[in-house]
């Protein structure tokens, strides 16, 4: 029997529905989502495994043009998702401007075929998908063009049906085993921790913000977790603290809630607070914190 597997490079701007798109592929709470701009700043593999296919999804950070060491890597990390997909979904909203030079120039140099995906048309009128369909035909001539709710699933089993007809035939790149990502259950945890900051804290916070797991203790009965919440400023961290420590509290008590429903044992969670002035534009700390320049 003929098997096929491929890479799946998922693209765009900040906030287009990436991460809710790759997790309605999925099936799996893989990328963290808030309503927050540029909450993925990694590539993230998440891997589908069936008898005759293995489809390797890379979700990657938004489209923009970079202020901070920070976003080089962040764009280092899209334009290296391209070098080796098969397919490249372009998600886009479906209230977005398209004037921005980021999203083309990010496909200048792409070999592959790009699939449009047209998301949230459950926010807009039947004439609006139309226009935008037809931009986008004049724009980019894609090989397919899809009008989609990656939140409501709408048009999500097309999607993939598309994809996995389209994938060339090869041996699975990955074991075929329980693993459906390439990240380390430490990596997932800290996302899950920075994705409650997300929700919790406004303004600059979030954007100044980066969580180390130091410690991962798998216990029988339950698992002992430390993280460093690393911030810029003292400031930051006073924020971060809240009022007689309210605020972290709050912070570890849902992200512990959320790390005990995917390790599905009972977590014991402690967090501390560590001030790395500028540590956006050191490449000693973005290398120690996963972000390869």
């Amino acid at each position: 029997m003929s098997h096929k597997a491929g890479f799946v490079s998922i693209i765009g701007k900040p906030n287009a529905g990436k991460s809710t798109l790759l997790n309605a592929l999925l099936g799996e709470k893989l990328s963290i989502i808030t309503p927050k701009a540029q909450t993925t700043r990694h590539r993230i593999l998440g891997i589908l495994n069936e008898e005759d296919y293995q489809v390797v999804f890379s979700d990657t950070p938004g489209i923009i043009k970079p202020m901070y060491g920070l976003h080089e890597s962040m764009m280092s990390a899209v334009y290296g998702s391209l070098t080796d997909a098969d397919i490249v979904l372009l998600v886009t909203d479906i209230h977005e401007k398209h004037d921005e030079e980021e999203v083309m120039k990010s496909l200048e140099h792409c070999l592959s075929p790009v699939v449009v995906i047209i998301n949230k048309v459950d926010q807009a009128k039947q004439e609006e998908i139309s226009a935008k369909i037809e931009y986008w035909k004049t724009a980019l001539n894609p090989v397919a063009i899809f009008a989609a709710s990656a939140l409501h699933e709408f048009q999500v089993s097309e999607i993939f049906k598309y994809i996995v007809d389209n994938m060339p035939e090869h041996p699975a790149y990955y074991p075929k085993d329980d693993t459906y990502t390439d990240r380390t259950e430490r990596f997932i945890v800290s996302e899950m921790i920075r994705e409650k900051i997300l929700m919790f804290y406004q303004k600059e916070i979030p954007y100044s913000t980066e969580v180390v797991v130091t410690s991962f203790l798998d216990e029988p009965n339950i698992v002992k977790i430390q993280a460093e919440i690393i911030v810029e400023r003292e400031s930051q961290k006073a924020i971060i603290l809240g009022h007689r420590g309210e605020s972290i509290k709050k912070t570890g008590t849902q992200s512990r809630l959320s790390i005990e429903e995917f390790v599905g044992k009972k977590v014991f969670l402690e967090l501390f607070v560590k001030v790395v002035s500028d540590w956006r534009n050191k490449k000693n700390y973005l290398k120690r914190f996963g972000y390869d320049q």
